[in-house]
């Protein structure tokens, strides 16, 4: 019952009284107030934003993907870093930003006030102002507790904290951008959802973070996964994993829950609860559903997941400890495909998006922000209609190192079981392998060798599902020209290699 809940394994400033006795009874009425609503959490209109991630072999101009999310409406976005091109490109868009802080810079962040300072000036303050980028949220670093971790970043977090905090304040942005810390949700557990606590070596921890999220008005930002769930666990009961109703429900008490996010989310109210701070607003960073890479990742599940969570959300109904009360805001996972992610997770992890790489929508989706579907990137420039295959003379035995090589540097993971390239039969992946090696090089004629078995067509391979993509032309934003030269001599001596074995 426990993996139902949870997955396996991311202001306004108060203007001062005009008079001592205003200020008096001002706060008797807040706090009469307070007490009449003490038992409440503060219920806000929930928005639907996405992750920008960019561990991308094709990257689109970022300017080209504000216009995307303008288009598509979608006016709040969760940065993973503070990437100088993408915040440029934000300036002026209107759009609200949480920017995030790599786990791997909380140790020093945490012991130097200094770089605290020097972090805020460079990454935030440099795009504030007029006409700037809309920040409101710091992320300070990303699933800090995950257990695979083995506490790796755990003493660093609320240190940090404290640095940045001050260091906003020095900056005079204190009351206007927040921090948080996105939480893997394998930092609470259940049997039930009305058992949820934090993982016992966690609840010091997590009761001086959530302390101080609270005395900064500041939410708890957690990621769901459903899918890692229902991929994690071949006992999990898949229509729990979706919002269509479910013939495996779980009963807590006098509550059923008929799907896992609503399950996963009461675990972590109930965990809030059991530390004093039942009324913490939840914000959900990471949500969503792969298209690839997997069995059960495809687009249909991803489309049907989706929808129906946004329907759920936008309905405000909320969940049983929770009624009436949606998570602040959503960020789906993710908008774009990233082709460059670790598959470590699984090869699905390249394959989250609602846009593939090139900003093209997927499947139909309807974000409840005004448009009823998705609507394409405008402007994409691509390489030419052409593509690198194996040619039709070639013998299969002979291909194997070169195809190895291919993969090893672009992404070929449609190809493994469960991807919707995995029946095109052997031709069929070594011609694929080809193609994404020859996109990621920019087409260069040289890349489609391959010793004599590679050969160029201006025929689309295409079969089906499986697409044989065609790259982007903004080297700015792919591997620039010295790193595809680096890759290219890494490989030549690879395959010096190989051939000798």
């Amino acid at each position: 019952m426990k993996d139902y809940c949870k997955r396996s394994c991311e202001g306004k400033k108060m203007a001062a009284p005009r008079a001592r006795i205003i200020g008096s009874s001002l706060l008797v009425c807040a706090l009469m107030i307070m007490t009449m609503f003490s038992g409440l959490v503060l219920v806000a209109e929930s928005a639907i934003g996405v992750n920008w991630g960019t561990v991308s072999f094709h990257k689109l101009k970022p300017s080209t993907v504000v216009d995307l999310l303008k288009d598509n409406k979608i006016q709040k976005v969760k940065l993973f870093e503070a990437d100088q091109l993408v915040l440029k490109a934000l300036m002026g868009s209107g759009i609200q930003v949480m920017v995030g802080i790599p786990n791997e810079m909380l140790a020093t962040l945490s012991s130097s006030p200094a770089a605290a300072d020097l972090w805020i000036r460079q990454n935030v303050s440099a795009y504030m102002g007029k006409g700037g980028a809309d920040i409101r949220y710091i992320a300070v670093g990303n699933e800090p507790f995950l257990t695979s971790y083995a506490g790796q970043f755990q003493s660093y977090v609320v240190p940090a904290l404290v640095n940045l905090q001050q260091s906003l304040a020095r900056a005079n942005l204190a009351g206007y951008i927040k921090l948080v810390v996105p939480c893997n949700a394998d930092a609470y557990e259940a049997n039930v959802p009305s058992e949820g606590a934090f993982r016992p070596e966690l609840t010091q921890i997590m009761t001086q973070l959530v302390s101080f999220l609270n005395s900064n008005g500041s939410p708890f930002v957690v990621n769901i996964y459903p899918f890692l769930s229902l991929y994690g666990n071949s006992d999990f009961p898949q229509d729990y994993a979706f919002f269509e109703g479910t013939t495996h429900p779980v009963i807590d008490g006098g509550n059923t829950y008929s799907n896992a996010f609503d399950g996963n989310l009461d675990t972590l109210a109930a965990a809030l609860s059991k530390i004093g701070y039942g009324q913490m607003p939840i914000v959900i960073g990471e949500v969503g559903w792969p298209t690839d890479g997997a069995i059960g990742a495809n687009l249909t599940a991803a489309r049907v997941f989706n929808q129906g969570l946004i329907n759920h959300i936008i309905s405000k109904q909320g969940t049983p400890l929770r009624p009436g009360v949606p998570p602040m805001d959503v960020y789906l996972f993710s908008l774009l495909d990233e082709g460059a992610k670790s598959t470590l997770p699984g090869n699905f992890e390249r394959h989250w998006g609602i846009f593939s790489f090139d900003g093209q929508a997927k499947y139909a989706l309807d974000l409840g922000l005004g448009n009823k579907k998705l609507k394409n990137a405008r402007n994409v420039q691509y390489l030419p209609a052409r593509w690198c295959v194996a040619s039709p003379s070639s013998d299969l035995s002979d291909v194997a190192n070169h195809m190895k090589l291919a993969c090893n540097v672009a992404d070929c993971t449609t190809l493994d079981y469960g991807g919707s390239c995995n029946g095109i039969g052997a031709k069929g992946n070594v011609s694929y392998a080809f193609n994404s090696y020859y996109q990621l090089q920019m087409q260069s004629e040289q890349s489609c060798n391959f010793d004599g078995h590679g050969m160029i067509t201006f025929l689309d391979p295409s079969v089906g599902a499986c697409r044989f993509l065609v790259g982007v032309t903004d080297t700015s934003s792919s591997f620039r020209p010295y790193q595809r030269w680096v890759i290219s001599w890494l490989l030549t001596l690879w395959q010096v290699w190989a051939l000798r074995m």
